[in-house]
């Protein structure tokens, strides 16, 4: 079992950052560098909640690759959880937490996955990948909420 923790301190409250990370247009652009998209049968549009299903296909490995999870717990603005249902994983656990720290907001991510690669194979590719991905990701996020907080309060 694969897990890791990735910590994300963001300039702006947590209630804006929340639900930008529960946007799916911002998630899609936030994700863009993968060259991942929103494809159906998930969500599209707006903003998750619980039971959504939100489906990507993105370049990972230099492979195409699908992956769709539904939105398995909400509490705004503290948390929400999201479980792969198809994919390449075993199985995928990702928690998005949401706690004001230092004027802004700390986003801390966690996932726990299970993978078909066997437990070394695991440990040196996707644990790399995945940090790496949800890092940058959360990099971007950060930019455009940071962004967005500062042209309208001018902070």
């Amino acid at each position: 079992m694969g897990d890791i923790t990735i910590r994300t301190w963001i300039h702006a409250p947590v209630g804006l950052c929340f639900d930008a990370a529960r946007d799916v247009a911002v998630h899609a652009e936030s994700a863009a560098f993968s060259g991942e998209r929103l494809v159906p049968p998930g969500r599209l549009s707006g903003t998750l909640e619980t039971g959504d299903l939100i489906c990507f296909e993105g370049r990972h490995f230099g492979l195409r690759r699908r992956f769709c999870a539904r939105i398995t717990f909400v509490d705004r603005p503290h948390v929400y959880v999201d479980e792969m249902e198809s994919g390449f994983f075993r199985e995928l656990r990702h928690a998005h937490w949401f706690s004001p720290h230092d004027g802004g907001t700390l986003m801390t991510d966690q996932l726990t996955w299970r993978a078909p690669l066997g437990a070394l194979l695991d440990a040196v590719y996707m644990t790399r990948h995945l940090s790496w991905f949800v890092r940058t990701k959360q990099m971007n996020l950060k930019r455009m909420v940071e962004t967005q907080y500062a042209s309208f309060f001018g902070s």
